[in-house]
Order: C-alpha cells, then sequence, then structure tokens
C-alpha cells in the first residue's frame, strides 16, 4: 500500500483509510478482523469521529486496541469533534448543533482519548463548519492540545475554501486536510475551487462516501464501462477515479465486511488512462465536457 504525507510538514497516512463510522454494527470479534484485515491490507489509518455510533464508536475500537496494546503503534488515528445530537448519552443537549468552543474541542479530544485507549490522536478534525465558530478560541485549543502532546496534527471536515482559509489565517501551524465528500457521483469539489485552495498550500483532501453513499456500485449504469480493461471492480474503479487525481486524495472507505477492505486496498494498482477517467465522469454527468 502506498504511503504518503498528507502535508509537507503532517502525519504520513496509508493511501486508503478504512472509516470505522459504522463499526459499532458488528461484534467485537468482527471489529477485529476488520481492523486486522487493514493492517494486513497496508491501510494503517482509521477515520472515527466523537459522534459515531451514538457516541459509542471510538469506545469500542479502543477495546480492540485495550485488548491488544501492540497494534496502536502500527495505526493512525484520526477523529472529529464539534457536533452534538440529542442522546441518553448526551442529556444535555436538547437540540442538534455545532459546538467548536476552545472547552469544548478540549473536552471532546481528552474523551476521545479515554474512549480509544490511547495517550495522543494523530489528526483531530473540525466535523462541520460552524457558524458560531470563533477562530480566536479554534486555535487556542488547538495550541494547546498540540503543546500538551495530545493531538499531533489538525484540520477540518466539510469546509469551503474560504472557511478553510480564514481558520488558517487564526493558526500558528498548518491545518493538514479537509475531508469531503468526493465520489464520481459528488464531483462538485472538482469544478468549484475546493480542491485548488487546497492543492494551493500543497494539502491532499480525505474522501468520505467515496462510493457515493452505495450508490455507484447498486447502480453504476455505465460508469464502469471500462473496469473489464483493468481487470477491476465497480468497487476498485470508483476509488482509482479519486486516486488519479493531482490533489493526492486519500478515500476513506466505510465497509464492515473484511473482503472489501482487501478489495479496496487492491484499487492502489489500478492506473487509470486519462481518457476514462473523463469517461467515467461524462457517464455520472450524463453529459459531455462542456
Amino acid at each position: 500500500m502506498e504511503r504518503r504525507h498528507i502535508h509537507p510538514d503532517g502525519p504520513e497516512f496509508s493511501r486508503i483509510i478504512s472509516g470505522a463510522w459504522r463499526w459499532h454494527t458488528v461484534s467485537s470479534s468482527v471489529l477485529a478482523s476488520l481492523i486486522h484485515t487493514s493492517l494486513d491490507s497496508g491501510i494503517t489509518t482509521f477515520d472515527h469521529a466523537d459522534i459515531y455510533g451514538d457516541h459509542g464508536n471510538e469506545e469500542i475500537f479502543g477495546n480492540t486496541l485495550r485488548a491488544e496494546p501492540g497494534l496502536r503503534k502500527k495505526m493512525e488515528l484520526v477523529t472529529k469533534c464539534g457536533i452534538k445530537f440529542p442522546s441518553q448519552k448526551r442529556p444535555a443537549t436538547r437540540v442538534k448543533h455545532y459546538d467548536t468552543s476552545k472547552k469544548h474541542i478540549i473536552w471532546s479530544a481528552e474523551n476521545s482519548l479515554n474512549m480509544l485507549g490511547t495517550d495522543y490522536i494523530d489528526l483531530l478534525l473540525i466535523h462541520r463548519p460552524d457558524p458560531l465558530m470563533d477562530p480566536v478560541q479554534v486555535a487556542e485549543a488547538f495550541a494547546e492540545l498540540k503543546i500538551s502532546g495530545k493531538v499531533r496534527y489538525f484540520g477540518v471536515s466539510n469546509f469551503t475554501p474560504p472557511q478553510f482559509e480564514m481558520l488558517q489565517s487564526y493558526l500558528d501551524f498548518p491545518l493538514v486536510t479537509n475531508q469531503l465528500e468526493l465520489s464520481v457521483l459528488h464531483h462538485r469539489p472538482f469544478f468549484d475551487g475546493s480542491l485548488d485552495v487546497l492543492m494551493k498550500h500543497r494539502i491532499s483532501p480525505m474522501a468520505w462516501s467515496p462510493l457515493g453513499g452505495g450508490r455507484l456500485v447498486e447502480q453504476p449504469g455505465e460508469v464502469f464501462t471500462s473496469a473489464g480493461n483493468y481487470g477491476a471492480t465497480d468497487n476498485q474503479m470508483a476509488l482509482a477515479w479519486l486516486l488519479r487525481h493531482p490533489s493526492a486524495i486519500f478515500p476513506v472507505i466505510g465497509t464492515t465486511r473484511p473482503e472489501r477492505i482487501v478489495e479496496s486496498a487492491a484499487a492502489i494498482n489500478v492506473k487509470l488512462d486519462i481518457q476514462d477517467w473523463f469517461a467515467m465522469l461524462k457517464a455520472a454527468m450524463g453529459a459531455e465536457m462542456p
């Protein structure tokens, strides 16, 4: 599996990342198998968020790490913070909202450390743009977490280019990524400047929902007509389409099936021809390029 830095001054991740957002739906033995299969396939980076699994996903992942302490040294952990929603586990929350205050960011990061059973997080992301975000408070929280060694790197998720650059202007160190919805079906960020501003700062994006929420492989249509020429599956073609982009996208796969992890990891070996890349885009858009 290819590994590369997501930013020149950022962490080195596996080019394909295992997203653990649905892993609370499987047994502990299957979850352990998903972790081991990922690592055996060269996928060393795991993506979480504090809210996944009704605030329980990190803890069950952490239970595997507690049972097998040596695993932590073989992986990189990404998690997110900033979203709150009503839950029995969070009785004080009455309405879904965002909270990017210094107090909450630090509390959330420390809670994630406890849940994951680790003493540091490789990358912490602000999960969604917050209309009430005070960038000074975010910067202070990030700086405190960095100095303490609790979080090594920071980034955002779902930020527009102006939102990204605004927050970056308040920091003394770089945001190392923006995790965006990216797939051949959700291709708007390829044209609206989202990827361009990241490339401007030599930053690679992370891609959530790289298979279009499953729609690509469930109803592929004409998108994958060239798959046979590569000896690839539709799943691999969808990932290869993202991997082909010069911004060096890091797709986050979200499967709960070990065999899908193995299949996805092999997508790194599929090198799409430029015309096939545009043929897939044409099929998804339903029209020729202008």
